[in-house]
């Protein structure tokens, strides 16, 4: 075959992978976050083993937060990789959404595994097992200690920006209630339990209450349905407190316009409409590009007269306190002048010196201009409207009399053509007169007017 020597070798995926994990790893940051993702697998090993020998489902949901923790380390190598990446032309935005996605991953696995307990707790509540609370209270305070070590001792920009930007959990809402009771009582505590708790710390904390709750019923009178009772319980906080987020970063996925900006961009869009040269502003989308990354294009139309790239940077500088990722298009106004245009005329009616030709617009252009600024309508613009079947729009151009009046002694006819003379060449009286009449462009009127032989007037 061929041999192509300077063609590239093409990597697998596995390659590719190996390549973005080895430029992730020569960056000094992300070696406690490899280590602390090594101790995660060490823990997650030892919390499924006690799981298995207690036979708590309560514990096994209380698990699946350490494995939660896990999917948060690899976000956060995540975002270290996004901000060693540059943008390509394949990804001219850059590769902000990945980390976005990585977040909306997460929190969906999180809530798969809470249906999951749900499941088997719906299936123990008919047969409940025995439950043996040798590791139990162990496994408990193993995994609250990692859970909190690792939330507190890594740094992760995502999680930490969706967990303030999205709205608080059911549970976050109940505690900051309870909150502000125990700070009436004690103000030094404000610092530590409002305006909100971290959502993460506050669920590691309420799971391992109700796994001692647990424990302590069934040390003293064996009441093993509490463990699952236990379990429904942490499944619920775990659904409750990652479904907001869940829900945050999937409209940041669908490119939506963020609610708390919605009415700065107004304020800032009717500012660059006031300024001097601008005609309109249109066609403006703005989205969230990444995690505190707002992205947006617009449309600004302009006079002919005025400075394009003053313009351009005017708005520029008035958007680009809010947006900053930005594209802005300017294009002036052009008015469309109408051209003279002639029809063919009989020679015995009237020299065309005497006449005003009036060309009536197409049906294409009139539908593509706009009857307020004669400029280019938008191409998403609904029609008029009464813009169907409208008389007049297939009309051939009309033509009139010119009556005014011409100067004397240049040879030309001057002064208005009196009425019977219209009446001899034919315009009075359709079909009658000479022979060659001027004829409307209406198919529907009737060929003759007037009256008929007998001198009665036609219908």
């Amino acid at each position: 075959g061929t041999i192509h020597l300077f063609r590239k070798s093409q990597r697998s995926l596995v390659g590719k992978l190996t390549h973005e994990f080895r430029l992730v790893a020569a960056d000094r940051r992300s070696w406690k976050i490899l280590l602390f993702g090594a101790i995660n697998l060490i823990c997650i090993g030892f919390l499924l083993m006690w799981c298995s020998s207690t036979n708590s489902i309560a514990l096994t949901a209380y698990t699946y937060l350490t494995i939660f923790d896990l999917f948060s380390l690899i976000t956060c190598l995540i975002s270290y990789w996004v901000m060693m990446k540059k943008p390509s032309p394949v990804y001219s935005f850059g590769f902000e959404r990945f980390e976005v996605l990585a977040v909306f991953a997460s929190t969906v696995l999180a809530q798969l595994g809470a249906l999951f307990i749900l499941k088997e707790s719906a299936e123990r509540f008919l047969e409940q097992p025995e439950i043996h609370t040798g590791r139990l209270l162990v496994g408990t305070f193993v995994a609250l200690f990692f859970n909190l070590f690792t939330m507190l001792s890594i740094k992760n920009k995502p999680f930490a920006y969706v967990s303030e930007a999205a709205s608080t959990s059911w549970l976050q809402e109940h505690v900051a209630d309870l909150s502000r009771s125990i700070c009436g009582i004690i103000p030094g505590l404000s610092s530590i339990f409002l305006p909100r708790m971290n959502p993460f710390v506050l669920i590691d904390i309420a799971g391992a209450l109700a796994l001692c709750i647990t424990y302590m019923l069934i040390e003293i009178n064996n009441y093993f349905a509490v463990d699952t009772a236990s379990a429904i319980a942490i499944a619920l906080m775990t659904f409750g407190t990652m479904y907001p987020m869940s829900v945050y970063s999937g409209k940041v996925l669908l490119q939506t316009t963020p609610p708390h900006v919605i009415g700065q961009l107004d304020k800032l869009l009717r500012e660059v409409s006031t300024l001097d040269g601008v005609l309109e502003v249109r066609n403006e989308h703005f989205w969230t590009l990444g995690f505190g990354t707002l992205a947006g294009s617009v449309h600004v139309r302009i006079r002919r007269d005025a400075n394009e790239q003053m313009v351009l940077a005017h708005v520029t500088n008035r958007l680009y306190t809010l947006v900053s990722t930005l594209t802005v298009q300017i294009f002036k106004d052009d008015w469309i002048r109408p051209t003279l245009s002639s029809v063919p005329i009989a020679n015995n009616i009237l020299n065309l010196s005497d006449h005003h030709i009036i060309p009536m617009p197409s049906l294409k252009a009139a539908d593509n201009m706009n009857p307020v600024t004669s400029t280019p309508a938008k191409p998403s613009s609904p029609p008029p409207e009464f813009s169907f079947d409208t008389p007049g729009k297939n009309v051939s151009p009309v033509i009139l009399l010119n009556t005014q009046t011409k100067p004397y002694g240049l040879g030309f006819n001057h002064g208005s053509t009196p009425y019977s003379s219209v009446l001899n060449q034919g315009l009075g009286i359709p079909g009658m007169g000479a022979a060659q009449g001027f004829r409307t462009g209406f198919t529907t009127v009737p060929s003759r007017y007037g009256t008929n032989a007998r001198g009665q007037p036609r219908p």
